[in-house]
């Protein structure tokens, strides 16, 4: 996710607990829960090198005993790849729990490509949004992480868009051709899109264009 400088946010040392590759290069890293959080919120990382510290979004629920982040890797990135790295007792420094994309008690749609499903995971997780609709875009089919989860919990309320592989029960085509095939979306309801920039602003853009307030719209971008 974007960066934050060193001096914006108090970090603290933590050893990592676990670290698993969950599809290639895509990790989920774990350490023991230390502090109360709201989902959709995120946390400064850095590994104690002298660079600005990235955010993750937390995708685990509210009263896990770990607090979990879902990270792929950049080639091109700084931290990420050092952090597919770690082994269980390596030491990370960790900020406090921030940020505002937080879903309030009401029906949603969420939207997510990739690697951005894991803020609504942590909502799920912690008992929240049972009548959302949750639409998660990828391009192959490795790339639903939490699927099985989100599909016990959400059911038909789940919807899969992948752009470059066929699979039973999945949409074929990016989630922005399968939101503008909808003859309606509903303008009453709030709308949370979390992943790319690109994504975000054509997902927005189309929303708008359907007819969704502007105000509906909530964002998370990562970098």
């Amino acid at each position: 996710m974007k960066e934050i400088s060193n001096e914006e946010i108090q970090l603290v040392k933590t050893p990592v607990s676990m670290l698993k590759e969950i599809a290639p290069g895509v990790y989920l890293l774990a350490f023991t829960r230390y502090f109360d959080f709201i989902p959709g919120q995120v946390i400064a990382i850095n590994d104690g090198i002298e660079q600005s510290p990235r955010l993750y979004s937390i995708s685990s629920g509210h009263a896990d005993p770990e607090v979990k982040i879902l990270f792929n890797i950049k080639e091109d990135g700084f931290l990420t790849p050092r952090l597919s790295k770690c082994n269980a007792g390596d030491r990370i420094l960790v900020s406090r729990p921030f940020g505002n994309f937080t879903c309030k008690e009401e029906d949603a749609w969420w939207i997510a490509a990739g690697t951005g499903i894991a803020p609504f995971v942590s909502m799920i997780l912690s008992g929240k949004g049972k009548h959302n609709t949750l639409i998660h875009g990828g391009r192959t089919l490795n790339s639903f992480y939490f699927q099985e989860e989100i599909a016990k919990r959400m059911g038909t309320n789940y919807i899969r868009c992948c752009s470059a592989e066929h699979g039973n029960g999945v949409y074929e085509g990016r989630l922005t051709q399968y939101l503008s095939e909808q003859p309606y979306l509903p303008h009453n309801k709030k709308y949370y899109i979390c992943g790319r920039s690109e994504m975000v602003v054509e997902t927005r853009d189309l929303l708008i264009n359907k007819g969704i307030p502007f105000e509906n719209i909530t964002s998370e971008i990562y970098f």
